[in-house]
């Protein structure tokens, strides 16, 4: 084939069964880094999925969006940018970015203590601007311009020194240097009558995600947005053959589902966006520490998820079946945020213990319930046994986990690490939780 679409049996054949890696990887690090994280700026109003169409692209929370937003007339964004950069051209800020103090050792040293799995740091954002010598850029990449180092580069080396799996984003959907239309004010705009669909555009992207799986051999193509429509073909430069050479050159790879209606490995939520998504054999949830992916400087503490608020949403996410993309959104110097950097290092503190009984969980069938309006538990199926991670809205508290009638052995259950205390009483075990506690409590209760 060529140019016209592919049909549903020839997207069939790239069908195949989940690698057993990614089945027990259940938290992946995200990284949005560009020259949109210079100015660092957007209005931090709420999480993708909550907020009407009109009030979020004019007021759009994600600050690598930020191009966008200030070609939107009259948005706070678009007076931002005037006021305080003079309504420069956005390609000024590939040049003020230097990423001076980035040290890719250190950024996964942190995600693996964290209890990362996998790393997936954006190659090409919207704005089309490569984070490697991306053929076809010219100079427009941070190897000729800005950092003027490849920083994909960097962090895959880093990634596979800390013996973790590296993921690659490409926004496959969108490029406004390469392909501008007005700016976006509509979800209708992004995901159809706003994004590249040409030949031209599908070579160009087909290029740079081949050149992306030869050069650093990425276990995850993560791409965004959709795949411009005269691409998605089994031809010269077709989706389908990057398919078949990326499973070639990587066996045991997996791609993600917004490449169009043809071929996934997992489906994808973000934030509260896309949830119907949750209900595939494999899928993934991402969103920010706070509201944004790129590193906002609006952004504070009431806008940000603590490290035990991130270990509630992991518990939660893989309790339903997910893996977790959080993302980090590094200062244009290349240093993360203390406020993220503090979520992550005291994430990891709780992870030491728990990371053992996410790995390789399932979701549990017919889970009891806990019987306290302010309790929160989670429960997960690990084989031989099951687990509860057991929280409560208030410094301490009682939670009774109500196990009658089941095939558990509450007789043997155990707490793993402090936190608390369990009692068995009757058929139920009671778990009475400590103040100062960190995080969800694991409780692992035997099968009979």
């Amino acid at each position: 084939m060529t140019e016209s679409t592919a049909t549903p049996e020839e997207w069939n054949t790239l069908s195949r069964p989940v690698p057993e890696w990614f089945q027990n990887a259940p938290f992946g690090i995200f990284i949005h880094w560009g020259a949109y994280s210079v100015p660092a700026w957007a209005e931090p109003i709420g999480a993708l999925g909550t907020i009407e169409d009109r009030e979020w692209f004019t007021h759009n929370p994600y600050a690598e969006w930020y191009y966008n937003t200030i070609r939107i007339a009259g948005s706070p964004a678009q007076r931002h940018h005037r006021d305080v950069f003079g309504g420069e051209d956005y390609d000024a800020f590939l040049d003020q970015w230097k990423a001076e103090q980035f040290d890719s050792a250190d950024w996964v040293e942190l995600f693996k203590s964290a209890g990362a799995d996998y790393v997936v740091p954006t190659t090409k954002h919207h704005d089309g601007i490569a984070l490697w010598d991306a053929p076809g850029t010219g100079e427009r990449n941070t190897v000729h311009r800005g950092p003027r180092r490849d920083l994909i580069g960097e962090i895959a080396r880093a990634v596979e020194d800390k013996g973790l799996k590296l993921g690659l984003y490409y926004s496959g959907g969108l490029d406004w240097h390469v392909r501008p239309f007005p700016p976006h004010t509509t979800s209708e705009s992004v995901h159809d009558t706003s994004r590249p669909k040409d030949t031209g555009y599908a070579e160009y992207a087909y290029n740079h995600v081949v050149d992306l799986v030869d050069k650093y051999r990425p276990h995850i193509l993560w791409n965004d947005i959709n795949w411009p429509d005269a691409g998605k073909h089994f031809g010269e430069d077709g989706l389908g053959t990057l398919f078949q050479h990326f499973y070639s050159a990587v066996p045991d790879g997996v791609v993600n589902d917004r490449w169009g209606a043809t071929h996934q490995d997992y489906g994808t939520s973000e934030y509260e966006a896309a949830r119907e998504n949750e209900s595939e054999s494999e899928w993934e949830n991402c969103r920010g520490i706070g509201f944004s992916f790129g590193y906002n400087q609006v952004e504070g503490p009431e806008q940000s998820l603590t490290g035990q608020q991130l270990a509630r949403h992991l518990t939660d996410v893989v309790s339903r079946g997910g893996h977790f993309l959080l993302n980090v959104g590094p200062r244009a110097d290349g240093t993360i945020p203390e406020i993220q950097r503090q979520a992550l290092t005291d994430l990891g503190h709780w992870m030491a213990a728990a990371k053992q009984y996410l790995v390789g969980a399932r979701p549990l069938e017919d889970a009891p319930v806990a019987d306290q309006g302010d309790a929160w538990v989670r429960w997960v199926d690990h084989g031989t046994e099951v687990v509860a991670f057991v929280d409560s809205q208030g410094e301490a508290g009682h939670v009774l986990l109500s196990l009658g009638g089941r095939q558990f052995d509450p007789a043997n259950a155990t707490m793993e690490g402090t936190g608390g205390t369990i009692e068995v009483k009757d058929e139920n075990v009671e778990v009475t939780l400590s103040p100062g506690r960190f995080g969800p409590v694991i409780v692992r209760i035997p099968r009979a």
